[in-house]
């Protein structure tokens, strides 16, 4: 056997059999949370052209993207990220409307990680998304769904932890150097507060400026974070950032999912089309967030229509091996029943067959093999969760 031929590529992988199932149905739970909430499907190409993701939009960056060319010499690139997909199809069939928009999809996304990463390359992520709405209820709303997703998906132990992009922004104003802002930035996005102390020990900032960062890593808790934050900042823009994050807070409890909810004023997206509030979901069994979010006011504007949004993305990978991990059981589209049938009585097990099929039941129908005896089939049907065999024999 040729080893390359039946080998999928590094960061791709198969799905067949139970896994398949389980993962068909988990899919099914998550579309009806968003169907729950009133939210559309929209399908978008798996491949567009390079500027819908280019460095302006503040999407990945472009080393991280599989492009190819078509026959006119366009550079094209499989989608690395829904959202700005999306944003695209909002300004061109959407440009005119002004009421509230809600969109949901699935589809696999494309990143060329690095091989030390020991990520997948080719992901299958479920999003939403809220066009139109600028408004605190809007974060509460989609924060809420992504609640709902945790649990319709059976995770109990998980946390939704909601930063504020503003928070930051607030805090780096007087800093007119574009680069120092950014290497701020990567220290605070990639956790590293001892690097972050040692770099601003000789920057010209306000030593209360100063202080707020040498202390970002302690701010991560619950709801009494932000009390301790207001404390720490004298700008406005932080400030009115503190407050919207009390408001969301209040509307969640209203919705009765405050015990899922904690804060952290130091998290960062490496999205940066992200204006306001941003959030991640956490559960065991995972080494990264498995449902990623926030606030997006000016990304649709970019492709011609001025509509902040706000929205998150599931992994459904991510989620698949939390459930694993923590032993949670999985339900699965199972096929019901399997018939097996000498072919002397095939007439009556197709009849059979048939009468299921029209009651909605799924069936397997297998004429018997000399050399498979029913403790063959009773295998394969644990094997493969069949709910039943039936023996025409």
């Amino acid at each position: 056997m040729n080893k390359k031929r039946v080998h999928t590529p590094e960061g791709v992988r198969d799905v067949y059999g139970i896994e398949y199932r389980r993962r068909s149905k988990l899919k099914e739970k998550l579309k009806d949370v968003f169907a729950s909430y009133g939210y559309e499907g929209i399908r978008t190409p798996g491949f567009e052209f390079f500027d819908v993701f280019n460095s302006e939009k503040g999407t990945v960056s472009s080393r991280d993207m599989f492009k190819f060319f078509d026959r006119e010499g366009n550079t094209l690139v499989l989608r690395p990220d829904v959202t700005p997909s999306i944003a695209r199809c909002v300004a061109k069939y959407f440009s005119e409307e002004k009421a509230g928009i809600r969109l949901c999809y699935a589809g696999n996304v494309y990143l060329n990680n690095s091989s030390y990463q020991l990520k997948l390359k080719e992901t299958c992520q479920l999003g939403a998304e809220l066009i139109n709405d600028d408004s605190v209820q809007a974060d509460s709303e989609v924060i809420a769904m992504a609640v709902d997703c945790f649990l319709a998906a059976g995770l109990r132990d998980f946390r939704i932890s909601i930063g504020e992009v503003e928070f930051f922004q607030g805090l780096t104003e007087s800093i007119k150097d574009q680069e120092v802002k950014m290497e701020l930035r990567e220290f605070i996005l990639n956790k590293n507060y001892f690097g972050l102390m040692e770099y601003i020990e000789n920057l010209e900032i306000p030593d209360r400026v100063k202080q707020v960062f040498l202390r970002f890593g302690e701010l991560n808790g619950d709801v009494s974070i932000l009390d301790q934050a207001e404390e720490m900042v004298e700008n406005e823009v932080s400030k009115k950032a503190l407050a919207r994050l009390r408001k969301v807070y209040e509307i969640l409890k209203l919705y009765g999912k405050e015990k899922y909810i904690g804060f952290d004023l130091g998290m960062l997206n490496k999205h940066n089309y992200y204006t306001g509030i941003i959030f991640k979901g956490y559960t065991y069994g995972t080494g990264d967030a498995v449902l990623k979010g926030g606030r997006y006011d000016n990304l649709i504007e970019q492709f011609g229509k001025k509509a902040p949004s706000v929205g998150f993305t599931i992994v459904l990978d991510e989620i698949m091996t939390a459930l694993q991990r923590q032993g949670i059981a999985m339900e699965a589209e199972s096929v019901h029943t399997m018939i097996i049938y000498r072919e002397e009585f095939m007439a009556d097990a197709i009849m059979k067959a048939n009468e299921l099929r029209r009651q909605g039941r799924s069936v397997i129908l297998e004429r018997q093999s000399a050399s498979r005896g029913k403790e063959d089939y009773e295998k394969f049907g644990e094997e493969h969760h069949l709910g039943e065999i039936l023996y025409f024999v």
